[in-house]
């Protein structure tokens, strides 16, 4: 799989993620984030599964305050 493939795949899992958490179904936006990181350690990609693990932690949590990128490194 190249790079752009990756990149589409990843955008339309956080799209579809952030539809469900637009509708509230924050388990289901969980679940489905959870996808996205098990694709992003199946193809090696750390620095995504990090991301997707982030966003995982804010669906659980709607109500903490996102984390700024140079704190979370």
């Amino acid at each position: 799989m190249d790079a752009a493939e990756k990149g589409a795949r990843y955008a339309k899992v956080f799209r579809k993620a952030g539809a469900l958490l637009a509708r509230g179904r924050h388990a289901l936006a969980v679940t489905t984030l959870e996808e996205g990181r098990k694709l992003a350690e199946a193809n090696g990609d750390r620095a995504m599964a990090r991301r997707f693990a982030r966003e995982i932690a804010r669906a659980q949590h709607p109500d903490t305050p996102p984390v700024s990128s140079e704190d979370a490194e």
